[in-house]
């Protein structure tokens, strides 16, 4: 199958289909998405990543605070984190991570609460799913201090291959989203052919960054198809090859999805 390893079926736009969500996942299933991932941003839409993975039974959840949503100087708090994380349809932490590009000024406050989503990490063996731009020695410090024994993903990947090499060393999957298709991503598409096979996940991040064809409308889950067939010929690979390869690693980083 074909897995959407990272949307926000929470900010979709659903006016293609009159506001109902279950029209945009069965336009995304009747293309071959059999799974999605829907993740969390902050502790006010928790409940609401988790109430949706309870109602579709092909949806599973993360739950953390993203870099860009922390509040004034409110910190992370861990045991909201672990509470959170008990959910028994939450697979992952995060996302989380740095991003200095928007927010530098809050450089300081981003890795301390990225520190306690790598704690969670520890204290519970779920992988993290990491945003991070803009920020990569400070990303690949607070990896390589952490040591995690499940690792995560570096999701919606745009750095260069030194910075994917690193963290692949360091046991990190790489996820590739719409951008790999964007014309101006010849760096990026350097990188998704070195990518390890067994190492390589597929995503839209919708509702944002629709790939081409789409490029310039609302992203959704769907589209994930269209990443995966320019994937695929980019590698040289058949389409139901990395469908396959991708849904393995899938189900290997995020093992409570399996089965």
């Amino acid at each position: 199958m074909l897995i959407d390893s990272h949307c926000h079926l929470d900010r979709l736009d659903l006016s293609p289909y009159n506001g109902s969500l279950d029209a945009a996942l069965d336009a995304a299933r009747a293309r071959g998405v059999g799974k999605f991932l829907c993740i969390g941003v902050d502790a006010s839409n928790a409940p609401t990543v988790q109430a949706l993975a309870e109602q579709y039974q092909d949806v599973f959840c993360s739950v953390g605070v993203h870099p860009l949503d922390l509040k004034d100087s409110a910190q992370t708090d861990l045991d909201w984190l672990l509470n959170a994380l008990a959910h028994p349809r939450t697979v992952a932490i995060g996302e989380t991570g740095l991003d200095y590009h928007y927010q530098p000024e809050l450089a300081e406050q981003q890795r301390e609460s990225f520190a306690v989503h790598l704690q969670a990490a520890k204290l519970t063996g779920k992988p993290v799913v990491i945003h991070t731009r803009a920020a990569r020695a400070d990303t690949l410090a607070l990896l390589r201090e952490a040591q995690l024994p499940n690792a995560g993903v570096l999701h919606c990947f745009t750095e260069d291959w030194d910075m994917a090499r690193a963290a692949l060393d360091m046991g990190y999957y790489i996820s590739l989203s719409g951008i790999v298709t964007f014309r101006n991503a010849d760096a990026l598409r350097d990188v998704a052919r070195q990518v390890p096979a067994d190492r390589l996940l597929v995503e839209t991040d919708s509702p944002y960054l629709a790939p081409i064809p789409h490029r310039g409308k609302p992203n959704e889950p769907q589209f994930v198809r269209d990443v995966a067939a320019f994937l695929a010929e980019l590698r040289g690979v058949s389409e139901q090859a990395l469908w396959q390869q991708t849904g393995d690693n899938f189900h290997r980083l995020f093992p409570l999805t399996a089965g």
